[in-house]
């Protein structure tokens, strides 16, 4: 069970990139589901501080990158797809980290 979370990364990471080459029904489910999986498993409380610094730089990056000329707008689309997938783990790891301090 261990390995799930880390191949839902990998696999989401796979997706989100090749969605920027191809059309995939449902991608966009797919890449939240992936994302919520790694969230719930693969993110430890050790973890969490970078990994939501992580996921804001992203997430902002994804919003401006596309002004890149050439590469800009396949660029634009990678980031927003890898944005795609952060979001719900980023969301998942947030709730817990506010739970957790809740409790203390």
């Amino acid at each position: 069970m261990g390995n799930v979370g880390k191949y839902a990364f990998i696999g989401g990471v796979v997706i989100a990139i090749a969605m920027a080459f191809v059309s995939v029904p449902s991608g966009a489910l797919i890449l939240a589901v992936l994302g919520l999986i790694v969230g719930f498993m693969n993110i430890t409380d050790d973890e969490s501080q970078g990994f939501l610094l992580a996921a804001i730089a992203l997430m902002l990056t994804a919003s401006s990158i596309g002004g890149l000329p050439e590469v800009g707008a396949m660029l634009a689309s990678i980031a927003a797809n890898l944005a795609g997938f952060v979001a719900p783990a980023a969301l998942v790891v947030a709730l817990k980290s506010l739970l957790e301090k809740g409790r203390d």
